[in-house]
């Protein structure tokens, strides 16, 4: 295939692709900013947070099951299915009159949100040889890491000018448009050649359990709440015996919905470590950045939704170099294995300077740490789906949307973790809580002492808030060095 043939067929499919990525990611951000809205309407904040845990779970879920039925299937028509399951769960957000049938909604559209990203994904990998593909998995890196910051601040906005439900009111004409785009892509017979599928029914079962007793349990425990660490113990007890018998059932089952065999070689699962990794300092960051910069640099909603665009610019360009390097030189692993240890250093950095250092002079860090990150971006896709091979691709693609899903989960949690018990342990957690939920007015209450002083103790705090990005994006440097599959 020439270049102009790749070319051609990239920018055939690339519309619908890329808006399917986007529209994904940015389900997963934009309804965080709306949270605040929806518990004042519908319940306390406590209850609220399910709204953001039923959607991880069933995005998570979904991405081994559309890798198994994408080769099954046909990619094409599955991510049509997708796209129907997703929009039926953007209209149940909408229409929903109580948070119970809120969060039902909120796991239909979680479900269809992960199979879109588990299709669009493996369609590149369908569509080009695997040495191009870095450069155009690039675009699509970008496209994620720009709709990872846009959603807090588009969702922030809509929230205030048109009410909660306009969020979800948005995501419908973008799904349509995407059945639209997708019109364009090509029909590709699936990988398993017409063998007929036995789906693994117990192990979709297992795995939901383990899945959702995992993060649930994590969601408990990263509050520090005594009374729910039995029930965050309990669950993680489950989570084990339920990826034990997970385990026992996938090596039994005719067509597993995950395939031991490919987990088990070094250069996949080092990538999907890497990934989640890499995904859970991101996540984390973009979580909790807008509030540091809110009750410690004291800069309002808006602009503090606005600085995560320097994160998200930097991740797409670094996201694009590692593409067009591995095309050129058919290197991968070498640019994240270089710039991951620099992205470390600089969240290092942040945790000593942060408090102190100009917003002029942070914007470029943010920017440059994210390209450092960007880097990882396409070529663990690329890297994965080259070691399992034209016939896994599906799958191999699903691994990598599962260990963001669950990287994204766990990466939050231990950041929440570290920023909360430092908060704890300044004696200002309950101070804390009431800045976070009470704005600007709690400060001026406090009058000009206190808040002087309360905002000491957050920026000492806060400071693990950096040095949490910096551990996690440091080990996943190491995991660079360690992928065997370094050229194409």
């Amino acid at each position: 295939m020439t270049d102009s043939d790749t070319h051609a067929r990239f920018i055939r499919a690339f519309p619908g692709i890329a808006l399917t990525i986007f529209l994904s990611a940015v389900d997963q951000t934009i309804v965080a900013t709306a949270l605040p809205a929806i518990a004042a309407d519908m319940g306390g904040i406590e209850r609220v947070s399910w709204i953001l845990v039923a959607y991880l779970v069933a995005a998570t879920c979904a991405a081994p099951i559309f890798g198994l039925l994408g080769d099954a299937f046909g990619r094409k028509r599955m991510l049509f299915v997708a796209l129907a399951i997703f929009g039926a769960g953007c209209l149940g957000c909408v229409l929903a009159p109580s948070l119970p049938v809120l969060v039902v909604a909120r796991v239909v559209q979680g479900f269809g949100g992960g199979a879109l990203l588990t299709q669009a994904q493996a369609l590149i990998g369908e569509a080009l040889p695997p040495r191009e593909r870095g450069r155009y998995q690039a675009w699509i890196a970008g496209s994620f890491a720009f709709a990872s910051a846009f959603g807090p601040v588009a969702g922030g906005y809509l929230t205030q000018i048109f009410g909660w439900r306009s969020v979800f009111v948005t995501l419908l004409p973008l799904a349509l448009l995407c059945a639209w785009l997708a019109r364009r892509l090509p029909r590709v017979a699936p990988s398993r050649g017409g063998a007929k599928l036995h789906f693994d029914w117990a192990g979709l079962a297992l795995f939901a359990v383990a899945v959702a007793a995992a993060l649930v349990a994590l969601d408990r425990a990263r509050r520090f709440d005594v009374a729910l660490m039995p029930l965050a113990l309990g669950l993680a007890v489950l989570a084990v015996v339920a990826t034990a018998l997970l385990l026992r059932t996938e090596r039994a089952a005719r067509d597993p919905l995950l395939p031991l065999a490919m987990f088990a070689e070094p250069s996949i699962w080092r990538c999907y470590l890497l990934s989640a990794l890499i995904v859970g300092a991101q996540v984390g960051m973009i979580s909790f950045l807008p509030v540091w910069l809110q009750t410690v640099r004291g800069l309002a909603p808006g602009p503090s939704g606005l600085m995560l665009l320097a994160m998200s610019l930097g991740g797409a360009s670094g996201a694009m170099f590692s593409g067009r390097m591995v095309a050129r030189t058919g290197h991968a692993m070498r640019w994240p294995a270089v710039f991951l240890p620099v992205g470390s250093l600089l969240w290092a950095v942040g945790a000593v300077t942060a408090p102190d250092l100009p917003l002029a002079a942070f914007v470029p860090l943010l920017a440059v740490a994210g390209f450092c990150s960007g880097t990882s971006f396409p070529v663990v896709q690329v890297t994965v789906q080259m070691a399992a091979g034209q016939a896994r691709l599906g799958a191999a693609s699903a691994g990598v949307a599962f260990s963001r899903n669950f990287g994204a989960a766990v990466g939050t949690a231990l950041v929440a973790a570290a920023v909360f018990a430092a908060v704890s342990l300044a004696g200002a957690g309950g101070a804390f809580q009431r800045l976070v939920a009470e704005g600007p007015s709690f400060l001026v209450a406090l009058g000009p002492e206190a808040a002087a002083a309360l905002r000491a103790q957050l920026a000492e705090a806060f400071r693990m808030l950096f040095v949490a990005a910096s551990v996690l994006t440091a080990a996943g440097a190491l995991l660079a060095w360690r992928v065997p599959l370094r050229r194409f």
